[in-house]
């Protein structure tokens, strides 16, 4: 069990992504030792589990705008860490907006018990007493789950291995994921019964996030990996297009995911 506490609600950074091997990711984190400390919210080596219950328009507009490319988009989601444990109503869960305004990330949560999170998102019910500090978020939750009827979607879970940044790299987290598997049924993030996997089992999804610059070390170790950043999203990884958008060519949808 770890003892995430997460309790920042704002957050604008750059994030890169790369998709690499196992065996890749093993070496990059051999180097990172040298420059970066495991995550303390981990379990003392900076893993830990995410699960992820996404939102969406009934015409997939979250989907298609990150598809698309589209310079400003927003996605709703409500996170859980650590899920390997049982999630009760009155587990404490983020409640995220995520915004993507060029190539700048914006995020925006509040900390909620599970079964509040869910009577918000999907009824759209704000909790009976609201702190002042997190108002705001709250309001901009419900007007953008009425505007776009979100509804869930889909779940993502997997396990992640955060580094971070020092005094000198303040800001700066590289984290790894693995073993990620999507389910969109039953869209019970205490129900991970149905999963399947989003990519091939030795693959591993390595995010570079950076409030304001890349440090001279890690542009160098980039370069000296090889590394390509990708496009790559794993709500849009986790809809499977072929139930979703039957009217789609097969190759298209090969083409575009």
């Amino acid at each position: 069990m770890t003892t995430l506490s997460h309790t920042i609600r704002y957050f604008n950074r750059f994030e890169l992504k790369y998709l690499i091997t196992m065996k890749k990711a093993e070496e990059i984190r051999k180097t990172l030792h040298d420059y970066l400390q495991p995550d303390e919210h981990g379990n003392g080596n900076g893993h830990y589990s995410i699960t992820s219950l996404y939102y969406d328009s009934p015409d997939y507009r979250c989907y298609w705008e990150k598809m698309d490319g589209v310079r400003y988009r927003r996605k709703l989601r409500i996170r859980n860490y650590d899920s390997n444990g049982e999630v009760t109503a009155d587990s404490p869960v983020f409640v995220e907006i995520k915004q993507r305004i060029d190539r700048v990330t914006q995020k925006r949560r509040i900390i909620l018990p599970y079964n509040d999170a869910i009577t918000l998102c999907n009824l759209r019910q704000l909790p009976a007493e609201l702190s002042n500090k997190d108002n705001e978020i709250y309001k901009e939750i419900q007007s953008f789950t009425w505007h776009y009827n979100l509804r869930p979607v889909s779940i993502v879970h997997y396990q992640r291995q955060a580094f971070v940044g020092g005094d000198f790299d303040l800001g700066l987290r590289i984290t790894f994921d693995t073993n990620m598997v999507s389910q969109t049924y039953p869209l019970r993030i205490n129900d991970l019964t149905q999963t399947s996997l989003m990519f091939n089992p030795d693959q591993v999804i390595m995010e570079i996030k950076v409030n304001e610059r890349i440090p001279y070390w890690l542009t160098e170790m980039v370069a000296s990996y090889n590394l390509r950043m990708v496009r790559v999203s794993k709500y849009c990884r986790s809809i499977d297009p072929s139930n979703v958008f039957p009217a789609f060519s097969a190759n298209y949808l090969r083409s575009v995911i």
